[in-house]
């Protein structure tokens, strides 16, 4: 009986190639999948480009509700961004693929799956390691890693299979995207010293062409997920889908950062990740009413070690189970409002209203209804300064 491989597929050169190669090099049936979580991908378009090269099932899935509900969610709760500004949309999509890919495998009692990723990247690893904790009796196969060629060389090799794809509009750069941010790498982004062009970007326009007039948006969040914009409630994919448009009709969402890869080296990313950008900056300012000091900063602590994970392709790992435990915990009384101000590319928090505040008006203000008792400061601050005191008085000045 002939093995079988099952290949994540996205329909452009690298993994069209890949369905032939696979086929010939490893004697084996190609089964493909190919995902929507948010892209502009044509999924029936891509299953029946993988039918005619010689796929022998192709698969195509509409991910993006499971994709928010799923991975979003719990990252944006766990405050997750890797080194402090970038939301993870890259990583966190490839552990879902991969978990549809062994699913696929084990339908089809395939021995392998595959992907299209270098060896020089982050997702290699994602794939490989979300794979083997999955399932680790599937072997991962990486043609790109294997085969050796160039672009002109698969291009070649396509044209000697009879492969038909459409070249004609190649971009200058390397772009991976789905509903939480698009990532741009390659070309002349590749200089750090260059600023991005404008041919960059595609979901934000630039300051300048931006309104002259702000724009409010108030967000509702529920035990810390966005549930609601501007008063109405809204699907998670409806409501980041509506957030990239305005968010980047304002310039809001774009990230240029060197970036220190799991692989070892530093590289140039460009990001743009509106609703991910106001998510960030909306649920931290909910977190800020509602957590306690010392929730508040160890969770921001936990939330770099979960950017990391995440980052370093250990989604599928006990470690995230118990940080997600953690997490869900936190975000228990993590209710309430945010009214942000977008404007020629910046989001500002200027408005924060929650029925589980811990900030309370009696204590803070200043006027006639105030109720902290000021004499209890002295006794306070006695007790509080009591080791500098002591300090000072056995071992002499400080300075």
């Amino acid at each position: 009986m002939t093995e079988k491989i099952v290949l994540a597929y996205s329909g452009g050169l690298d993994t069209s190639v890949a369905v032939r190669w696979l086929q010939e090099k490893y004697d084996a049936e190609i089964a493909t999948l190919t995902m929507d979580m948010g892209g502009k991908v044509d999924l029936e378009g891509a299953r029946q480009r993988a039918l005619d090269i010689g796929a022998v099932r192709a698969d195509v899935l509409d991910a993006r509700d499971e994709f928010i509900a799923e991975y979003v969610w719990p990252a944006l709760q766990a405050g997750a961004l890797y080194e402090g500004i970038y939301p993870l949309a890259t990583a966190l999509g490839r552990p879902l693929i991969v978990k549809h890919l062994v699913r696929i495998a084990q339908e089809e009692k395939a021995y392998a799956v595959a992907h299209g990723c270098t060896g020089k990247g982050n997702d290699q690893v994602r794939f490989d390691v979300s794979a083997a904790a999955l399932a680790p009796q599937i072997k991962v196969l990486a043609p790109a890693r294997e085969w050796g060629m160039s672009r002109d060389d698969e291009i070649a090799y396509a044209q000697e299979k009879h492969i038909e794809l459409d070249l004609n509009k190649r971009s200058p750069y390397s772009v991976d995207e789905n509903l939480w941010g698009r990532s741009i790498e390659a070309g002349d982004l590749e200089d750090p010293w260059a600023e991005p062009p404008e041919e960059a970007y595609a979901w934000t326009v630039a300051p300048a062409a931006a309104p002259d007039e702000a724009r409010y948006v108030e967000i509702t969040f529920s035990r810390g997920i966005p549930v609601a914009v501007d008063g109405e409630k809204l699907s998670g994919t409806t409501l980041v889908e509506m957030l990239n448009e305005i968010a980047g009709q304002h310039s809001v969402g774009r990230i240029d950062h060197i970036e220190n890869r799991l692989v070892g080296i530093k590289s140039r990313e460009i990001y743009e990740a509106p609703a991910a950008v106001v998510l960030h900056q909306a649920h931290r300012a909910m977190e800020s009413m509602c957590l306690s000091k010392e929730q508040a900063r160890f969770k921001e602590r936990m939330g770099q070690e979960y950017a990391d994970m995440v980052y370093n392709g250990l989604w599928f790992s006990a470690h995230r189970r118990d940080l997600d435990a953690y997490v869900r915990s936190t975000q228990t009384h993590v209710s309430g409002t945010i009214r942000a101000r977008l404007y020629k590319g910046t989001c500002a928090v200027v408005g924060r209203s929650s029925g589980e505040s811990l900030y309370r008006h009696d204590l803070a203000t200043y006027d006639a209804s105030d109720t902290f008792d000021h004499q209890a400061s002295v006794g306070f601050i006695h007790l509080f300064g009591l080791p500098v005191r002591t300090q000072a008085e056995v071992q002499g000045d400080q300075q």
